[in-house]
This record gives structure tokens, C-alpha cells and sequence, in this order.
């Protein structure tokens, strides 16, 4: 039953749908002085209205060149803000308390300022729009899921699950926005996305930051020519609670906060002292604090993770955004707390560097996967690995947890390796196997007692206290340092596949979970959609991501 567009999972039967193509131009040619930036996945879901009241201008006026009614601005000024209005009352959703004390939520959350059509910016090659594309996003309704991809040097939009018809098929997307640099890293924000806005943050291998609404086409640029810094981003992510900041990962092990609302500013950061421990401790600096009335400038803050020339590879925040979990070529998961800067716990990878990072949706569980060929999750509240899963045979390049399929006793991942191989695991009680070789006094009481609860704890996981780090990193009691050495294979206990797909020629390079389906991303920039078997469809449509 099976062949390229499908594989059968214990659930059921998963199928290509969509498929997403660069065009042939696009196609990055790899040659060793010209390297391939891996696709990278972000996506949202966006409840559009179901009805559109008789009289109501549409919720893309910009885009429809049409000039809102007084009238109109009022009702829209009720739900959502509008770059026409910009001393509107936030979102409910946006007006929280900044983890980094930005915003107090007493204006509108700021928007790009620059025309992305009418630049005379050289960084931007070319924005190619969808024929239609006004009257198409005006005429949605529902949730609808967009996707944005890079793929060589262009960051692509697309509609997920709009397609209409059986079978696997091309589709075109929304806009193609294509640069003079490489986009390495993007992420769009869950907490404003709405009908009326998407704001999208792209990193780049020049050091680039650029912040993008593809609704308004609108766009601001950050860190410009690496004004701030010039090493080549890693990856970005949105703080959660604030509609105006942003962290950014960096090649040389840096990780810096912007702010949206501020300018750039030239800044060298202070060299940590001989005796710093990147293994035990967080370096975080910023620059002076400005003159009175004198307006604040990027970067917000400046934290130096790694020492030497080992890149932060990627980041993600908790559940809860208390806590940001990053992973680095040192080959260590660093969980930090996200207000200080202060270093939490500090795990070391089984060997080599790690590459690709997931919170479980919960929050109690972190999944690396990296070039050990494994994947390891963590308990980190506990400070401790529960199980690493084998059956990859070369690196582990993307990892991402199922949220349908994550209940409290039982965790459904996926990832996708450098071995061609798209690997689901389900991680219970009864998936662990218990190391052949391990007894209980091979290596010491601690040993025996971390696997003891490796094994049998998972058969309770619904019942164990949620994270509790305390805000200053301490370690609650904890005996011991920050640093925790790997356990051996016969230390911990071990999860299988519970599938095992070969991608063929295409090697996948990331993986996304959606309420009905899984994308896989490719080298060369082919995204494909597998939907959900149907009686998973019919029992878990109406969650959202």
C-alpha cells in the first residue's frame, strides 16, 4: 500500500496532498564555495470571520487599494488594529507584560514602515504576488494555516490545505519575496497574527534582520549590512508575551535581542572574563543605558552562550515562555532562563554537535536530535535524560512533536535525517526498552536510580508537577552544577520507530506538525503535505495549533 505519497502509520494511512516546488530558476546550485541553506518551516493558523457583515469594507483595504469608511475604521478598531489607525488599543492577545519589560500595551503594537513594492532597496530583488491574491485572502473565511518556507534566496508564502481535487499536486504560492542575501531563519509571530496582519521575521547569512508583513507588504530592516552584527544568523524567534521583540541566534554563539520600535546602533559587546564558563553560566551585557530623552537603541540585550567560533544552532521557547531552551555546535542544550539571561541547566550531547530542538507541548519534555545520529529527551526541570530514541543512521537534522497526539501519558515526534529516512516514535511506558546490559549497581546508585525512573515514571506522566524552575536560574535544591555529562547507552532507555519512511532522492532537512497533516521540507526547497488519516481528521479536527 505503500509508495512515494504515502506511508501507514499505527493510526493509519498518510498521504501526499500538496506539494509545494521552487521554480527551476530558484534552485540553489551546491558547490562547495556555495552552500545550501537548509529549508526551514513556520507557520500559523489565522481565524478569518465566517460572515462578512452586508456594508463591511474588506479586511485587506490596503491591499484592495480602497480607502476605509469612518464607519469601518470604527468596527475594525473593535477586534483588530490597523496601520490607518495607529493609536489603537492593542489585542487582548498582545497587551501582556513583556518578558523583557518592552511594552506596557498602552499603544497599538507597531507595524513596518517601508512599501516592500516601491523600494529602492537593493537587498530586496523582487516580490512576486499570486494573480488574485487581494481578492483570494479577502474572500477567506475560517481557520486558515499559512506557511512560509525559504528556499535558496527567496522566503515563500503559501495557503496550506486550500487545494481543491484528489491526489498530490503542485500549488502556487501566495507571494515569493526573493533577496540579494540568503535567508537562513524566520519565524512568524503566533501572538498578532490576524486577518489583518502577519508579522514575519527573517534572518539572514549576511547578519540581516528583516521584519515583513506579507498582508500590508510592508517591511522594516534591522541590524543593516550587520551594523550590530555581522556574523551570519542562525535563527530567530518572537518573544511570545511582546509584539515588538526578538532574539536572534548567531554563528559566532551569540544570541541578541531587538526591539521592533528601535534604531540600530554600532555595539561591541564586552569580551567575557578568562575565567568564564560557557558550560556553567550565561555572559548577558548590554549597552549603556542613553542620556535623558535620548531614545534607547538595538540591541535590547546581548548574551554570549558559547566560546570561541560554536554557533547557536537553534532556539524555542517553553510553553509557558518563562524558559528558552538553545542548542549549539559545542554539542550542549542550554535552558536559560528567558527574563535574566541566567543559565538554568546545561546537558551535553551523547556526541557531536546538535541540530534541531522541540518543548513538548506540555512543556515537560525536550526532544534534540543531532550528529550522534539520536534523538534525546530531556526532563529538564529534573535535570535529567528519560530516553533516547534510536533509528537514524546519520545525523538528525529536524525533530518536531505532535501536538494531536501528545496527551499527558503518551508523545508522539517525528524527524526527518541526513540519512533520508522520516521517522514517527511514540514515547510512553510501554515504548521503553530497558538497556540490555544495565544492572542496577553497574555504575553507581545515582546511574541505577536515573534509569530506574527512566523506565517506570513514564507509566504516571500525566501525574508529575509541572516546570518549576525558579526566575534566577537556582537550582531548587538540586545537588551539583549546572553541567550535566551525558549518560552511556546503558544508562538510558531506549525508544523505537514506530514507522519508518524513506524520503528517496529528496532529502528532508525540517518537519511541522498541523491539526490535519505533517510537512516535510526538502534540500532543495520541496515541501510536501501529508494529511492525516481520516479518522484522526474527524476526531481532532477543531484543534488548533
Amino acid at each position: 500500500m505503500e509508495n512515494d505519497s504515502t506511508f501507514v502509520a499505527p493510526e493509519g494511512v498518510y498521504s501526499v496532498t500538496e506539494e509545494y516546488k521552487p521554480a527551476p530558476s530558484l534552485i540553489h546550485p551546491i558547490t562547495p564555495s556555495n552552500p545550501v541553506h537548509p529549508t526551514r518551516l513556520s507557520h500559523i493558523t489565522v481565524r478569518f470571520p465566517l460572515h462578512k457583515p452586508a456594508g463591511a469594507a474588506p479586511g485587506f483595504a490596503q491591499l484592495l487599494a480602497k480607502k476605509p469608511s469612518p464607519a469601518d475604521r470604527e468596527k475594525d478598531a473593535v477586534s483588530h488594529t490597523s496601520s490607518d489607525t495607529p493609536d489603537e488599543e492593542p489585542a487582548e492577545s498582545v497587551a501582556e507584560p513583556s518578558l523583557f519589560g518592552g511594552r506596557k500595551g498602552l499603544k497599538a503594537p507597531p507595524r513596518p514602515k517601508h512599501n516592500i513594492r516601491t523600494t529602492s532597496s537593493t537587498f530586496i530583488a523582487r516580490l512576486q504576488s499570486a494573480e488574485g491574491l487581494a481578492k483570494t485572502l479577502a474572500g477567506k473565511h475560517g481557520d486558515t494555516t499559512f506557511l512560509f518556507y525559504n528556499s535558496a534566496k527567496s522566503l515563500i508564502w503559501v495557503d496550506v490545505g486550500s487545494g481543491s481535487g484528489s491526489g498530490a499536486g503542485a500549488k502556487e504560492p501566495l507571494a515569493r519575496l526573493t533577496f540579494t542575501a540568503f535567508p537562513t531563519c524566520h519565524d512568524v509571530h503566533p501572538a498578532t497574527g490576524s486577518p489583518e496582519r502577519l508579522d514575519v521575521i527573517i534572518g539572514f547569512a549576511t547578519g540581516d534582520l528583516l521584519w515583513f508583513c506579507p498582508l500590508s507588504s510592508r517591511y522594516a530592516r534591522l541590524n543593516k549590512a550587520g551594523c550590530v552584527s555581522a556574523s551570519p544568523v542562525t535563527a530567530v524567534r518572537w518573544v511570545p508575551s511582546s509584539a515588538s521583540l526578538f532574539l536572534a541566534a548567531h554563528a559566532d554563539g551569540s544570541v541578541l535581542i531587538y526591539d521592533t520600535e528601535r534604531e540600530d546602533a554600532p555595539f561591541a559587546p564586552p569580551e567575557p572574563p578568562a575565567h568564564w564558563n560557557p558550560l556553567e553560566t550565561i555572559h548577558v551585557s548590554a549597552p549603556p543605558f542613553p542620556q535623558t530623552k535620548a531614545p534607547a537603541k538595538n540591541p535590547v540585550s546581548h548574551w554570549r552562550v558559547t566560546r570561541g567560533t560554536k554557533a547557536v544552532v537553534d532556539m524555542v521557547f517553553s510553553p509557558d515562555a518563562g524558559h528558552l531552551a538553545l542548542i549549539s555546535e559545542d554539542g550542549c542544550l542550554r535552558v536559560v532562563d528567558a527574563l535574566s539571561g541566567a543559565l538554568v541547566d546545561c546537558f551535553a550531547s551523547y556526541f557531536g554537535a546538535l541540530g534541531c530542538l522541540a518543548w513538548s507541548p506540555d512543556g515537560r519534555f525536550i526532544l534534540t536530535g543531532g550528529q550522534d545520529d539520536l534523538l534525546t529527551l530531556f526532563a529538564p526541570w529534573e535535570a535529567r535524560v528519560v530516553a533516547r530514541a534510536q533509528g537514524h543512521s546519520s545525523f538528525v537534522v529536524g525533530a518536531a512533536f505532535d501536538p494531536q497526539r501528545c496527551d499527558g501519558r503518551t508523545y508522539r515526534f517525528g524527524s526527518v535525517g541526513d540519512d533520508g529516512k522520516l521517522i514517527l516514535w511514540d514515547f510512553s511506558s510501554g515504548a521503553l526498552h530497558r538497556p540490555k546490559s544495565h544492572t542496577a549497581h553497574s555504575h553507581g546508585s545515582q546511574s541505577a536510580a536515573a534509569h530506574r525512573f527512566s523506565v517506570a515514571s513514564t507509566a504516571s506522566l500525566r501525574g508529575l508537577p509541572p516546570p518549576a524552575w525558579s526566575s534566577l536560574g537556582e537550582k531548587d535544591g538540586r545537588e551539583g552544577g549546572r553541567f550535566h555529562p551525558a549518560p552511556g547507552r546503558n544508562e538510558v532507555a531506549v525508544v523505537q520507530p514506530v514507522l519508518v519512511k524513506n524520503t528517496g532522492a529528496e532529502l528532508a532537512t525540517g518537519i511541522a506538525f498541523l491539526p490535519r497533516a505533517l510537512l516535510t521540507a526538502g534540500k532543495t526547497g520541496l515541501v510536501k503535505m501529508w494529511v492525516r488519516p481520516l479518522a484522526i481528521r474527524a476526531k481532532r479536527g477543531s484543534v488548533h495549533s
